[in-house]
């Protein structure tokens, strides 16, 4: 690619990472208001009281954020250990009603939405990754067997190295969807367990749009660190930023 071929590219990247914030300015803004009214462009008045209560005891962020912290990563785990034999299966291996269980995993996709909600884990994870598999070619493992290595051993020191990047990203995304559960937490949780995305909605509701802009900030966190952590690996540097992905 010529230099102004990468310029224009990098232009581009930043063009489109600066569209994705414009969103935030006014959560942003809010949660340093002390009341901000129409027409005022700007707060009369600045304050840190809405940052003040939400990192303190008090409002029960710190609380959430370790409940829905919790959750995702144990959602992540148990989605991984559940989807990858699912994806290697289905990525590696042609056998009977194969199109069957595609047409189960999907169906989530074409019900209602409470139906959607409880389903999208596994259809991400097992899509992803089956088309990680897809690419994946055997043959390595059936040398690493062949000179002696145990099944474990090829798993550990073959196969997943070849399959990390699609692990990752796939653990990733779910972790994020299950971060960000609002419907499935509510009506397992009946309301008692009080996640990030209950909390905001709670604040939301009541009318605080100082502390909605700053618990919303922080809820919007894990998914900025997850495109910057994916987008290095990936491409070895921050390519969401600079345009500058895999060659």
């Amino acid at each position: 690619m010529t230099p102004a071929g990468r310029r224009l590219r990098g232009l581009g990247a930043w063009g489109l990472a600066l569209w994705s914030v414009l969103p935030l300015v006014p959560l942003v803004i809010w949660s340093f208001a002390h009341g901000w009214r129409f027409p005022d462009l700007l707060p009369a008045q600045g304050t840190l009281k809405a940052w003040s209560f939400a990192l303190s005891d008090t409002s029960g962020m710190l609380e959430s954020f370790g409940v829905t912290t919790g959750i995702a990563a144990a959602t992540t785990v148990v989605a991984l250990v559940i989807g990858l034999p699912a994806a290697r299966a289905l990525g590696m291996h042609d056998f009977r009603g194969k199109l069957a269980v595609q047409t189960l995993i999907l169906m989530p996709v074409l019900l209602p939405a409470i139906a959607v909600a409880l389903g999208l884990h596994g259809v991400f994870l097992i899509l992803i990754l089956s088309g990680v598999f897809a690419g994946h070619d055997a043959a390595f493992e059936d040398q690493a067997r062949s000179l002696g290595a145990s099944p474990l051993q090829t798993l550990w020191h073959v196969t997943l190295p070849a399959i990390l990047p699609g692990v990752l990203v796939a653990g990733l995304f779910t972790f994020l969807i299950s971060w960000s559960q609002f419907l499935l937490t509510l009506m397992i949780g009946g309301g008692r367990v009080v996640t990030l995305p209950l909390l905001l909605f709670g604040f939301a509701t009541s009318g605080r749009n100082d502390l909605t802009g700053a618990i919303a900030l922080i809820y919007i966190l894990p998914g900025v660190v997850i495109l910057i952590v994916t987008s290095r690996f990936l491409s070895g540097r921050p390519a969401a930023l600079t345009g500058q992905g895999p060659k």
